[in-house]
Order: C-alpha cells, then structure tokens, then sequence
C-alpha cells in the first residue's frame, strides 16, 4: 500500500482507523479532497501534499466567489485559489484546506453550515462546495477563509420545491463578453437588480491572442494549453464589475465556440487542415479549465474532451429550464458556413445541432414538465431569419436556420405536445432581438413559442440603437418584434400570468460610466404564445 501522503495520478488510497479507502482520480477530484475526508487528510505530516499553514499574501481570492446550479436544498459554492491570478506562475503544487461558511445573515453571525473543502493543484487550486439539506426558497451568504484570510461574500437563493408555485422569479441572462473590445459596464448595472439568478449563455471568454490599441488587452498569444486557458479565465474573473454579479446571485452556465475555438462544432475545427488529436487535446484544455473557474456540480466535472453540460434547472412548478449545448454534439455547419441560402445539406434530416441523444432528454423533459413557463437557455438563433432584403435569401449557418429539420421539429414539438408557455433564451449575435416562432414553413403564421435573444455585454465595441438595419429586418421578417444593437442584458419577471422581459442597455463600452437605459420591454401573456411591447 502507498504511503498515506501520495496522492497517485491512478487512484488515491487513504487510510483512517485501519481501514482502507480507495477511491478513483476521479472521485478524488469531483470531491476536491473536500469534508467527507477532511478527518483522514488532516493528520497526513507530510506538506508536499497538504500544507494547512501556506501563506498565500493578503488577497488569495483574487478571482472572487460564486454561486451556481441552486437546488431547493443547497446550490454549488466556487472560488479559486489565485493571489497573482495573471502572473503565469503556478502555485506551489501542494493540496491546500479552504473553510467554508454559510450563514442566513451576511455579518455571518448565524452560520447554518461550514466545512472544510481542499484546493488541489490538480484543479488549479479551485473549491467546489455542492451544498446539501438546507431549506428551500431562502437567501443565504456565504464566504472562505484560508491563510488566514477571507474572501467576500456571496449570497445565493435555494430554489422552491418541485411541487411548490412561486409568486414570481426575477432572473437576468446575458452572453459574450470580449474582455478586450470593452468594459462590462453592464454588469456594474446587473449587479444592482435584485435577481434570484442569473442565466450566461457562451461566449464567456475569448481564445483569440492580445491585440493592441483596443480598450482592453489579452494577455498572451491565442490559447491552446491548459495553462494558457486558466490565465484566460483568470483575467476575465480579475473584472471587478463580473466579480459583483456573481456575488450578487447564483449563476448557470452554458458555454458556446470561444470558450474553446470559434465556430467549433463537435470535433470539426472551423479551420479545416487542424490534426483532429491535437484539436481534441486543446479542447479537454479548454473544458478542463471551464469547469475550474465555474460554480458546476461535479456531474459536470470533464473527461478529457468531453463534459456534459446539458442540464435542468427549475424554479418549483413556474419555471422549467433546460439548459443546452449546441456546439459539443452539433453537426458541422452546412454550405460553407455564413449567410447563405438553404442547401441540400442544411435541409438533411441528420443535421443535428443537438446530438441524438440530447434532443431525446429535451422531449422527454417537455413532455413530463408540470412548469406554467418551459424554457430552453441555449446559445444560437433559433428564429428563422432572412438576413437579405428582396427576393435573395440568406440565413445564419451557423444557427438553427442551418439545422432546418431539428429546428422545425423542436419548434413542432411544442404545438404538437401543446408544451406549456415554450420560450427559447439566446445568445451569441451580440445584437437584441425578440422573435415569436411558429411552427411549420410559415414564419410569419400564429407563434407557438418567442425567443428572446441577448446581445453582448461588450463583444463588438460601441454598439448603436442601428433603427435602419432594425426596419429593413422587421420588414423582411414580421415575426421579429425587436431588432437592438447596443450592449447590455435583458432582465426577467415571471409569474403564473406573466414573463416580462426588459431589454437593459449601455451606450458604450469604451470608456467607464455609461448609464443603463431600459430601450425596450416586452411581454408574453401566459397561455397565448408570442409577445408584445409594452
């Protein structure tokens, strides 16, 4: 047997009281070596894999804490270990103790649960506490402590019970925030509703390399190791305005193509001479340093170049959520990607943007749903949009219009399962848009479902109100309700009557200050699909 104070990259066997515990890497890891064993861990002598006296300086949470996947009993608690997150240095490679505290109240003077987790070098020194037994429908703080230190607080809210309806939520989503082309203004606003939750739809970081003369500077060149994609994440969680939206609320994530490589889909790369085995070795990177800087249940925890992210987040019996990933078992994109007209690829009933597998666990969660409001939170336009003026047509390949016979039997699905109160929540166009979707070949026929779709938070610079563009696309559409190029994220109120969408917006990101404007609000009554401005 090997000595207790070796963790081995195969398995960890830890002994306490004579009797063995064997556990796989990667139960060792999804448990981030946390309470369960903290008994055993603590009387191990040796510091080279645990070292409860490292000093770490004044500031070892310097990416922040968050919160994330709440449950009606308890929600997943992140932070990372990293007091000079852009340095490039690595620590020490010795598994560190990191108390954990929640209370009910933020002076934390009634603390209803703590323990001790462990950051290991294997996930770059990050927790991830998946709280348990609290009661549901509540506010709680919490906050870590290591070296002496402690880190800010965060609250979150566990969700009402499965049987329970809620009087409303109150919840905002947002996508696509290039670190490089502006502030995130907007999340200095976000941080000041007051929100249950917080839906990010992709685009969290950018692979692309640091290019000068703009707002803001990447650091390094394009991103392809793992350290390299840790440092990514870090200078994005170093932005004081995202550090306070989590805080404020638990978050669910979702990624799209820049949190790996743009226009990825599955294992295609967009640029088409890349070897396949170093293109899947940079994306279980990229996965892997995904789920180190996220507040993601262990059921997300990746295998090399595959994570399961598609999951199901629900508010008691008001809301249903079903969080997808449209890039990781998506079909690659048909015509030549772009704007194009249908293809005989695009119109194939194999094109899937779902996967087989994925789009059988949605139908199956539709169908049993019990919610007033089925929600889908996912990354790409599902709204088919003509973007050519005239007689010429081109629609996104890159979007569900590329994926032409899922596309129609996801939304078919819904009038022909008469799924309750369907809407579809996108991000990735850095533009707003609000569509009401129908079923079958006529776009503009009676809508049996509306999409909401977000812009960016800074992706693209300045944006601007574009009334022109916004009247042409209206034109050749009519079921686009909305059209908005600024920067921002929508906000939600949802009743058992009622979704109310805001769409909240900053003028520009170049510079610091920029004022939120409500520009547009929009309504779904519950019942009748489609929406309207109010």
């Amino acid at each position: 047997m090997p000595k207790p104070s070796q963790l081995h990259v195969g398995r960890a066997e830890l002994s306490s009281g004579g009797v063995p515990l064997t556990w796989s890497r990667r139960q060792v890891l999804v448990a981030g070596l946390g309470a369960v064993l903290w008994p055993t861990l603590a009387k191990w002598s040796h510091g080279s894999v645990l070292n409860r006296n490292h000093r770490l300086g004044p500031n070892p949470f310097g990416l922040g804490v968050a919160s994330g996947d709440p449950t009606p009993e308890g929600a997943v608690l992140w932070t990372r270990i990293a007091p000079n997150p852009l340095s490039g240095e690595e620590l020490e490679p010795v598994a560190m103790p990191v108390k954990w505290e929640v209370a009910d109240d933020e002076k934390f003077t009634r603390i209803v649960q703590s323990g001790t987790a462990v950051a290991t070098p294997d996930l770059a020194h990050s927790v991830h506490v998946e709280l348990k037994g609290l009661p549901p429908d509540r506010w709680y703080f919490y906050r870590f402590i290591t070296s002496g230190e402690t880190s800010r607080v965060g609250r979150f809210r566990t969700t009402p019970l499965a049987t329970a309806m809620p009087r409303e939520l109150n919840f905002a989503f947002a996508s696509c925030q290039h670190f490089e082309q502006g502030l995130f203004t907007a999340y200095d606003h976000l941080a000041k509703e007051d929100l249950d939750l917080v839906f990010h739809l992709g685009d969290y970081i950018y692979e692309y390399k640091g290019k000068d003369k703009l707002v803001r500077k990447h650091l390094g060149e394009e991103i392809e190791t793992l350290a390299n994609y840790r440092q990514r994440h870090a200078q994005y969680k170093s932005d004081e305005f995202l550090q306070a939206a989590h805080a404020l609320c638990p978050w669910v994530v979702a990624w799209d193509d820049h949190e790996f490589d743009n226009n990825c889909a599955n294992y295609i790369s967009e640029q088409k001479n890349v070897d396949a085995a170093s293109f899947l070795d940079r994306r279980a990177n990229s996965y892997r340093a995904y789920y180190e800087h996220m507040p993601l249940p262990a059921t997300c925890l990746p295998e090399g170049p595959h994570m399961a992210l598609y999951r199901p987040s629900n508010f008691g019996r008001l809301a249903d959520f079903s969080v997808l990933d449209t890039r990781q078992y998506r079909s690659d994109q048909p015509c030549g990607d772009g704007n194009k007209p249908p293809c005989p690829e695009s119109l194939l009933p194999s094109q899937t943007m779902l996967g087989p597998k994925q789009e059988q666990w949605l139908a199956d969660r539709l169908q049993g749903s019990q919610s007033v409001w089925n929600v889908l939170a996912q990354q790409v336009m599902m709204g088919h949009v003509d973007r050519k003026a005239g007689e010429e047509i081109a629609y996104s390949m890159d979007q569900w219009p590329g994926y032409e016979v899922e596309r129609q039997r996801v939304i078919g699905f819904f009038e022909r399962e008469k799924i309750s109160n369907p809407v579809v929540l996108t991000g990735d166009i850095h533009s707003n848009w609000v569509n009401n979707l129908a079923s079958g070949k006529d776009d503009n026929a009676a809508p049996v479902a509306t999409e909401f779709v977000v812009t960016s938070i800074s992706s693209g610079g300045n944006g601007s109100q574009n009334l022109k563009y916004a009247q042409t696309v209206q034109d050749e559409n009519p079921f686009v309700k909305f059209y908005n190029a600024e920067r921002g994220y929508v906000s939600c109120k949802v009743t058992p009557q009622s979704w109310t969408s805001k769409y909240q917006v900053v003028e520009y990101v170049d510079t610091p200050g920029a004022p939120l404007v409500t520009r547009a609000t929009f309504e779904v009554e519950a019942g009748k699909a489609g929406a309207e401005r109010v």
